[in-house]
């Protein structure tokens, strides 16, 4: 009689569900890992990124999980010892497989992207580029990722990816709203521009007021449903460390003697040069009358700001352009700037280290620079002991540098200059171009919807059980009886 009670109580349970209406149930999405090199040409880093599975308008809400600074040069270096490229990934590496899930590390695309440094390689030694690529390769194919291949990026595309980083960093494409519960998209106004300086070029990306002046520099993007048409241009050789070697070169073969004089180096610094470093890069070394010097010269140090920013400014073929408006410098159309800028990479770090506060005018930066490079050698080693050697005596260059790119070249004035910021870090995530690769890549991947399951109400269930238990106890108390 219990099992038949037990029976019929079941019976009438299945009937009570079928009649109950169904709810949908939305599991927790899962998340997902992707990693991305960053190959510059003084040096690599590895960024670790996360983000939900279920997506919003088919592009990955990303957030950084890791960034790890690979020790030495850039892979580029290695060109006489391309396994060593591959080795000197191993340590971020393994520090990335750390933070990253096991059960979930055989589904993390892996990317390298190699920037200014190998395309230069390139056009110089194509054989061990490929070389340097191929260890690059074998040694993230050891481990237990999903790796999607070592590449080098375009210019452009290095660009583009770096305005995408900012402008997502900064909510101007897409803005969680609570009161509306959903996400808005800010008004146009709101996208910023990018300035990315690094060794060996530097890029400008903005959206411009009308049409894309050159369709090579011209790019359409889509995000978040939307289309942008973005103007980016990059410039190879114009990159801080190439700079200073076309620098280099125009004030030795411009003097006959051993030791040159240098006006952005501080007084009493002395660097000697090998004249084979100058000639093996594709940057300066196809001026022939290199050919004509000695194998090494010296450096010496003058301090002599003015005369800094007229050297910098002769390495600039700002004649080119004539008297369009519509040209910067060494014939490259570019439409006229719009919006507020990010400048970031070397930008941010040399006028970080001249520690002016945001919203310094024009003139107090021009004053800061000048106080900088009129400081001995002496005077800058004692009172930073702590900066890098080889850094410290080149900041005079490289701020008069940027000041000459940025008014000179790129045209800001006195009013845009306060469309610059100069900063690194936003949203607790590093600026540069691999999160914005990141994100393009996500679409690359099927977007999973929720998982949604049929279920009842929990409470329902827990009245059907707690039936069930009461009617067998009832029907195994009578069968005793």
């Amino acid at each position: 009689s219990a099992i038949v009670g037990a029976l019929v109580a079941l019976s009438i349970i299945a009937l009570v569900l079928s009649l109950v209406r169904v709810e949908d149930v939305t599991l927790p999405p899962t998340v997902k890992y992707g990693m991305v090199f960053d190959a510059g040409s003084s040096h690599t880093s590895l960024f670790v990124y996360e983000w939900d599975s279920d997506k919003e308008n088919d592009t990955g809400v990303v957030s950084q999980t890791l960034s790890c600074d690979v020790q030495g040069q850039g892979i580029s270096s290695y060109a006489n010892n391309p396994p060593e490229a591959g080795n000197s990934l191993r340590e971020c590496l393994d520090k990335a497989l750390q933070v990253i899930p096991a059960e979930k590390q055989r589904d993390v695309p892996a990317y390298l992207g190699a920037t200014a440094g190998m395309r230069l390689l390139r056009e110089q030694n194509s054989s061990a580029t490929e070389q340097v690529l191929a260890e690059v390769a074998k040694t993230m194919q050891e481990y237990p990722v999903a790796f999607k291949g070592a590449r080098i990026l375009t210019g452009e595309e290095e660009g583009a990816y770096g305005w995408i980083t900012i402008n997502y960093l900064l909510d101007s494409f897409t803005k969680y709203s609570p009161k509306a519960h959903t996400w808005l998209r800010p008004e146009a106004a709101n996208i910023f521009g990018a300035l990315d300086l690094g060794g060996a070029s530097t890029q400008i990306t903005f959206m411009p007021e009308g049409s894309v002046l050159s369709q090579n520099e011209g790019s359409e993007l889509t995000l978040y449903g939307y289309s942008y048409k973005i103007y980016t241009h990059s410039y190879l050789c114009y990159g801080q460390d190439e700079m200073l070697k076309r620098l280099a070169k125009e004030l030795i073969v411009s003097s006959p003697s051993p030791r040159v004089q240098h006006p952005c180096y501080p007084k009493g610094y002395e660097e000697a040069v090998s004249l084979s470093s100058l000639r093996a890069s594709p940057c300066t070394g196809r001026d022939p009358r290199l050919a004509l010097r000695d194998s090494a010269v010296t450096l010496e140090g003058r301090g002599n700001a003015s005369a800094c920013l007229a050297a910098l400014r002769s390495l600039f073929n700002f004649s080119a352009c004539g008297q369009s408006q519509d040209c910067a410098f060494d014939r490259v159309a570019r439409p006229p700037l719009r919006g507020q800028f990010i400048a970031f990479s070397a930008f941010y770090y040399n006028f970080k280290f001249l520690n002016l506060t945001e919203g310094q005018p024009l003139a107090a930066v021009r004053e800061a620079i000048e106080g900088l490079c009129s400081r001995s050698w002496e005077d800058l080693s004692s009172s930073y002991p702590t900066e890098n050697p080889k850094r410290l005596p080149k900041y005079c260059a490289n701020a008069n540098y940027i000041l000459t790119l940025l008014l000179d070249a790129y045209k800001f004035n006195e009013t845009s200059w306060n469309n610059i910021c100069f900063q690194m870090k936003a949203g607790g995530a590093d600026v540069g171009w691999t999160l914005g690769y990141m994100l393009n890549l996500t679409n690359m991947v099927p977007a999973e919807a929720p998982a949604r399951l049929k279920g009842h109400r929990s409470s329902l269930w827990a009245a059907a059980i707690a039936f069930i238990i009461l009617t067998l106890v009832l029907g195994l108390a009578a069968l005793l009886l």
